[in-house]
């Protein structure tokens, strides 16, 4: 390390620099010692004195194979082979050597030994174990945190559109592109990505889900990177890991991209281009193994036109694409999750549904998706008082929009819009009262004048 300087440059005389390197060497905390070419010890430090015993005087200026009998040094100057790891014994005293060769380039000028006590070895080692240990529980608690809950046979349905995409899921599952999954809300855009990553490869390691549009946009950069101690205010000791290092060697899964801030979206693509990410407030980079699977209920095609969405951060997530039916087109599946509801998820086995409650069911046409399914059906068998269902169960949204074309199949549209009004004045009133006062605000509400809810009220 001192090839670049000479006495002339440090304007000191070659007393003054050897003491200066001596200084040097003392400040070490390993114990060093140094033969010269012809075996004689030219230098021990402080550190060698205190883990062997042996004092400078002497030892310096003396061959060591004279004053150490069984040194192991010499041979390194004469092979020119390091050795590391030797045991070693003087009196009382144990430790641990590392040898080697000290070679100007043209011919061998001596060899250094370096010490450490066999006290402070074994405190290293119980750190290193416990460091150890507190890693595997770390492991373990992530692993058992960031599990799938879900596999291909949770996805219900027999539609062929739905059949396509599991299929397609399927294909995608042992691919390592990135993975896009399109669908309305309520689909099962979840589902399918612990499908995805239970039936792939990487089922061994972490399913780290991340809701971009549930995390605040000035949060969601740190809880993906982690970030430094002292980065911010009240930042954890130590920093904090991020997702994104969770999920190495596994799946991150990003649900609701659409909603990913703009201005985070550009680093987003740096690390599925290059494979590296950096802490929030850190200099070094790390090498990530991760799939990401996104999901969204958006246009994110559009978006780009638009300039909402970073288009290669598009065609970057979009390895290939899987795009859920929503349930209004595969009405058939109806019947199938009925069933499903029926006999897996609830105590009544013998339960049944009547044919009016099925065609209320299918007329409708769920916005919410199986979601919302699942919600109604298991809010119906919370309401019957037997083992039938009935279209009285289902919540008034469901019956009042479904049950309009039988109730009124046989009537002509006048009949149709002034039925129709009065339900609608009679359901202003329930909210409103019928008293006096609560008369004036539903007419108000309304928009008509208060004779003329009487006039209605008495046809």
């Amino acid at each position: 390390m001192f090839e670049n300087y000479n006495m002339n440059e440090l304007n000191v005389s070659s007393t003054a620099y050897i003491n200066w390197l001596e200084q040097i060497i003392d400040s070490i905390n390993d114990g060093i010692l140094v033969i010269d070419s012809k075996g004689i010890v030219r230098v021990i430090n402080d550190e060698y004195t205190n883990i062997t015993g042996v004092k400078k005087g002497t030892i310096i200026g003396k061959k060591l194979v004279d004053v150490r009998k069984g040194a192991i040094l010499p041979s390194v100057l004469n092979d020119g082979k390091k050795r590391t790891g030797i045991y070693r014994q003087e009196g009382n005293s144990r430790y641990v050597v590392d040898m080697a060769p000290i070679d100007s380039g043209e011919r061998m000028i001596g060899a250094v030994s370096v010490l450490k006590s066999v006290t402070e070895v074994g405190k290293l080692t119980k750190e290193l174990a416990k460091s150890r240990e507190a890693l595997g529980k770390l492991e373990n608690t992530v692993g058992d945190i960031y599990k799938t809950r879900y596999t291909f046979d949770d996805i219900i349905g027999k539609n062929a559109g739905l059949e396509k995409t599991v299929a397609i899921a399927k294909k995608a599952s042992h691919s390592n592109l990135n993975i896009l999954i399109c669908g309305e809300s309520g689909t099962g855009k979840e589902l399918f990505a612990h499908a995805i990553h239970y039936e792939g490869k990487r089922s061994g390691y972490p399913f780290v889900p991340v809701n971009c549009a549930a995390i605040p946009s000035s949060l969601l950069e740190a809880e993906l990177f982690g970030y430094e101690e002292g980065t911010f205010t009240n930042s954890k000791k130590g920093g904090k890991i991020g997702l994104f290092e969770l999920a190495n060697n596994g799946t991150l899964f990003l649900d609701e991209i659409g909603d990913m801030p703009v201005d985070l979206q550009p680093k987003l693509l740096r690390v599925l281009q290059d494979g590296r990410i950096r802490k929030v407030g850190g200099l070094r980079e790390q090498e990530i193994n991760i799939q990401v699977i996104a999901a969204t209920n958006k246009d994110l095609e559009n978006m780009t036109r638009k300039q909402r969405f970073r288009a290669d951060l598009y065609y970057r997530i979009n390895g290939i694409q899987v795009v859920i039916p929503p349930l209004r087109d595969r009405k058939d599946d109806i019947h199938v999750l009925i069933d499903h509801l029926l006999h897996h998820t609830h105590e009544l086995k013998e339960m049944n549904v009547t044919n009016d409650a099925i065609s209320a069911l299918i007329q409708y046409d769920w916005p919410g998706n199986t979601r919302e399914f699942f919600n109604v059906f298991q809010y119906a068998m919370n309401m019957t008082d037997n083992a039938t269902i009935e279209m009285d169960h289902f919540p008034e949204f469901l019956t009042r929009k479904t049950s309009l074309p039988n109730t009124y199949q046989e009537k002509s549209l006048k009949e149709v819009l002034k039925r129709t009004e009065q339900e609608i004045i009679q359901q202003t009133l329930k909210t409103y009262g019928y008293t006096l006062e609560g008369k004036k605000k539903a007419a108000k509400k309304l928009g008509i004048s208060l004779a003329t809810l009487y006039n209605k009220l008495s046809e």
